[in-house]
């Protein structure tokens, strides 16, 4: 098993908060609150890696070697 790390983006939209990861195109979901964005965003971030392993794709490493503390969130998978 391997952990990736991937930084997220979460930002306010009108009367939602917007939360995508930049390093994966198309990984992109909302929540009323920052914290639902947020583990939205984990859940959508799982689901689009699980499908990349499924499809024989390389999975991009956004925060290479080991976990590391960021000053923005992000979210880790463990495949």
């Amino acid at each position: 098993m391997k952990t990736y790390v991937f930084r997220v983006v979460i930002e306010p939209d009108e009367d939602v908060f917007t939360a995508y990861c930049p390093a994966l195109k198309g990984c992109v979901t909302w929540g009323k609150t920052e914290t639902e964005a947020l583990k939205n965003i984990r859940d959508a971030v799982e689901a689009y890696i699980e499908d990349m392993i499924k499809a024989g794709d390389t999975i991009p490493e956004d925060v290479p070697g080991e976990i590391q503390v960021l000053s923005t969130p992000a979210v880790s998978v463990t495949v």
